[in-house]
């Protein structure tokens, strides 16, 4: 049996990128994912970008899950409640919340603080934040209702320092994040739920694809133009850095940190979809601390 079989998720956010590989990677380990976003079959919000919720579930249902698309909007709270109140009723549980909501692609200004646009600024803090605070606030009655002290609430960041990321506001949004599994993590602790962030390293979305003119079967030719990207790791990554701490029947224990793809891959025994096992922490050490790409600065 998988060890998710019989587990109830819901990964907000799960219309592409690390949300999509976090939905399939559950999937993949037995569960039902609820895969909610705004973007679906005749409706897509961001119109550069031809995913949709119901793909993502059709993925989560061929590896071995059961796929469910919900169309949500994270930032309307009477959406929300209304996605936890069809949870309960078409499962009576909530095992995971996986809360990978972003939106803020078109919002990054890697400019100094003074010259930022304060609409674009303010606008990825709604996205990235409240979206986040709104879906944790009706998930968490069903997990503590559930029972069973064995819940789990993951945040998705970028990064798990507290070093500057380059732009005032996305770091705010990333760091943010982090602080939020811990507040979480707090209120959450007598009832023996775990709430964590997690991060992926350098990833190989289809966003990032096709801005490098590259596929998943030739990836490696975009170290042409960025040699970082040698280092990449697929969505699937930290998919099953995620499912690994739904399996973990300790994973209280990480309760309130912060972990990335990389170091859990050292913990667990887990590979990338294609069998490689890529360290963004061990080649960040290498080829990037100390350079001034380590700390990026605005331009």
């Amino acid at each position: 049996m998988n060890p998710l079989t019989g587990k109830v998720a819901v990964v907000a956010g799960a219309t592409r990128g690390a949300g999509r590989g976090i939905a399939a990677m559950l999937g993949e380990a037995g569960a039902t994912v609820y895969c909610t976003g705004r973007s679906s079959r005749g409706s897509l919000i961001n119109r550069d970008r031809p995913e949709t919720i119901e793909e993502t579930a059709e993925m989560v249902t061929k590896y071995g899950g059961v796929g469910i698309p919900v169309r949500v909007d994270h930032l309307d709270a009477i959406q929300v409640e209304a996605l936890f109140a069809r949870v309960k009723s078409e499962q009576g549980k909530l095992d995971i919340l996986v809360n990978d909501i972003w939106g803020g692609e078109k919002s990054i200004e890697f400019k100094r603080f003074w010259e930022l646009d304060l609409d674009k600024g303010f606008k990825m803090l709604r996205t990235a934040i409240d979206t986040h605070i709104i879906t944790s606030h009706y998930a968490a009655p069903l997990m503590i209702e559930s029972g069973k002290g064995s819940g789990l609430i993951i945040e998705i960041t970028d990064g798990d320092t507290l070093n500057y990321r380059g732009a005032l506001f996305y770091d705010l949004a990333k760091t943010t994040v982090i602080r939020l599994a811990l507040a979480q993590a707090e209120d959450l602790r007598e009832h023996g739920i775990t709430a964590l962030a997690l991060t992926s390293g350098f990833l190989r979305s289809e966003e990032m694809l096709d801005n490098f003119g590259v596929t998943e079967a030739n990836w490696q030719e975009a170290a042409k133009i960025d040699k970082h990207f040698i280092a990449s790791e697929t969505p699937y990554f930290v998919g099953r850095a995620a499912a690994s701490l739904a399996a973990d029947p300790n994973v209280f224990e990480k309760t309130g940190r912060a972990f990335s793809s990389w170091s859990l891959s050292d913990e667990y025994p887990f590979t990338d979809i294609n069998g490689e096992r890529p360290h963004w922490g061990c080649y960040f050490a290498e080829h990037v601390a100390g350079t001034p790409e380590a700390s990026p600065q605005p331009t």
